[in-house]
């Protein structure tokens, strides 16, 4: 177990299965007011997130046959920003549904919410503001 001792972050790469990628690509878009590269490789569509350098978790809309949205399983928080409601006031213009509205974990936590995607998967998002 000592591996994991100097490490800063468990995660270290996410990957969100999309049925449609151009359709997941405009909603995350959107939503997170970023750009959002295109990578392919045989077999598979990725619409890389941004990230600022290879130390800080990222990951990717994905599309291939082995990916399919859930609303089942283990739950991403994607950063929020400096406060929840201006991505949440988007979920629903562009195809999402909104399951947990901004919610106050405490002053050290900071805040939590819940959306479906417009592919079908529950994301999270937080923010300390």
């Amino acid at each position: 177990m000592s591996q994991h001792k100097d490490s800063i972050n468990m995660a270290v790469w996410f990957e969100i299965p999309a049925s449609n990628f151009e359709r997941a690509m405009a909603f995350y878009s959107h939503i997170l007011d970023v750009e959002i590269v295109v990578y392919e490789v045989p077999g598979l569509r990725q619409g890389l997130l941004p990230h600022d350098n290879k130390e800080l978790v990222s990951g990717a809309i994905v599309t291939g046959e082995a990916y399919q949205p859930s609303m089942e399983g283990s739950v991403i928080y994607l950063n929020g920003g400096t406060d929840l409601d201006t991505i949440l006031s988007k979920v629903e213009l562009a195809g999402g549904k909104v399951l947990m509205p901004k919610t106050h974990l405490g002053d050290d936590i900071g805040h939590i919410a819940q959306f479906i995607d417009s592919e079908g998967n529950r994301i999270g998002l937080h923010s300390m503001g």
